[in-house]
């Protein structure tokens, strides 16, 4: 287990302070407007650590950047992302989960594992588009 250190506690609240997903550039850029003299590499270790240990939920955005926020649900477990503003709604895809046994089953593979997260416009983005 790794230390816990000043750095990674401030990275740790940072995250849990922040709505949605973040990139670790964006984190970093808080955390140093807030006067805070951790460097980049530090808070991309920080958060790296913080997904493996199930206390960040991780996710690839559309553009490949790795965006992260505090993990508000234990377990597997899949995104709604709103591609404008970020809003994310954790959900349960039981017919995902399904379909990743089934198609691993029928190709020879057993412990299937994977990530699903779905990209579109929440509501309110939607209704601000259509007016």
């Amino acid at each position: 287990m790794k230390r816990n250190t000043w750095q990674r506690e401030a990275v740790r609240e940072a995250l849990g302070t922040t709505d949605g997903f973040v990139s670790a550039q964006g984190l970093h850029a808080a955390l140093r407007d807030g006067g805070s003299p951790i460097g980049l590499a530090t808070v991309y270790r920080a958060l790296s650590d913080l997904a493996d240990g199930g206390e960040a939920d991780s996710l690839q955005s559309m553009e490949g950047e790795a965006l992260y926020r505090a993990c508000s649900t234990d377990g597997h477990h899949h995104h709604l992302i709103c591609r404008n503003c970020g809003l994310t709604v954790e959900i349960e895809a039981d017919a995902v989960e399904t379909w990743a046994t089934q198609v691993a089953s029928a190709n020879g593979f057993s412990q299937p594992q994977h990530i699903v997260d779905v990209f579109g416009l929440c509501a309110a983005c939607t209704r601000a588009t259509t007016a």
